[in-house]
């Protein structure tokens, strides 16, 4: 009720101890709180909040728009209603190594488990198109360097996205993950990665967790969770499902509602009222005070 019973120093060693374990995690990315509980409802390992999600939900295209401080005010907002470790995409980090420095920090109050920064130029792109430019790997390790000695909770997780295969190769990528290891971070996470082959020889060259980024409709195959985890990755990630879901089904429902002039034969596809009030908790708010939960919903609602 109003605020979920775990603290961040919780939910971070819970992350720790689920990547100690050595299978595989699954982490859907959320669009919203509410989804972020339907996400825990539903048994997964951890929630993500993706960058171009977040920048889709205000209208913008994901070319680092947004900034270090509405993206922390946002993130707060799914830590308050989730006991899951929540894991989020802070982009550059917004700056020099010095604005790095203080997201992280921002990250940590916001109650998060951990986050990834990518050696992306400003103004950055979505991994997967083409195009992209990254910054030299002494700039990527300073960012990451500052990052990690600002960092308070040593359990907090730092990762490092690395775009470089698409820019300068594969064995280039490999390279530079091994330097941001050296420089602190605690996971890497390799962008646009073309096969099994590819994910396979990353495994075998960098000795830290490894993120596979199953986003739909880009240049990484969609590699089943028993794949990945018999190739030895930790952490089976789908940063953008649940909005392009969502998307699909809300289009689909304007052009329903424009053609009939009545939603009636959306209603078999809607969340009904009964299940939405289930998933907010109302019985738990109605044990605490009566008054805001004294009425009772008809047969099917």
């Amino acid at each position: 009720m109003l605020h979920t019973r775990t603290t961040a120093a919780e939910r971070r060693r819970d992350l720790r101890e689920k990547l100690a374990s050595g299978r595989l995690l699954r982490v859907p990315g959320a669009i919203n709180p509410l989804s972020a509980k339907l996400i825990e409802e539903t048994g997964f390992d951890a929630c993500y909040l993706s960058g171009a999600v977040l920048a889709a939900d205000l209208g913008l295209p994901d070319i680092g728009l947004t900034t270090s401080t509405e993206i922390a005010a946002r993130a707060q907002q799914f830590t308050r209603v989730t006991g899951l470790p929540a894991l989020i995409d802070a982009d550059t980090g917004f700056g020099e190594p010095m604005n790095a420095a203080r997201t992280v920090q921002l990250m940590e109050d916001a109650g998060l488990a951990g986050l990834h920064l990518e050696d992306q130029v400003n103004p950055k792109r979505c991994g997967h198109l083409d195009g992209k430019a990254v910054v030299p790997r002494e700039e990527m390790v300073r960012r990451l360097r500052a990052a990690a000695d600002a960092r308070r909770d040593p359990d907090f997780l730092l990762m490092a996205r690395t775009d470089a295969r698409s820019v300068e190769g594969l064995d280039a990528a490999v390279d530079r993950a091994r330097a941001y290891v050296d420089a602190g971070a605690d996971a890497i996470f390799p962008e646009a990665l073309r096969d099994e082959a590819e994910f396979a020889a990353f495994r075998a060259a960098v000795d830290v967790p490894l993120l596979a980024n199953m986003t739909e409709f880009g240049k990484s195959p969609l590699l089943g969770a028993a794949t990945l985890e018999r190739l030895g990755y930790n952490i089976a990630l789908y940063p953008v499902t649940l909005l392009r879901l969502a998307m699909g089904a809300v289009e689909d429902g304007l052009r329903t509602l424009a053609a009939d002039g009545t939603q009636e034969a959306l209603l078999p596809r809607m969340q009904t009222r009964s299940r939405l009030y289930e998933l907010l908790g109302y019985e738990q708010y109605a044990a605490f005070d009566s008054a805001v939960f004294d009425f009772t919903l008809p047969p099917g609602d």
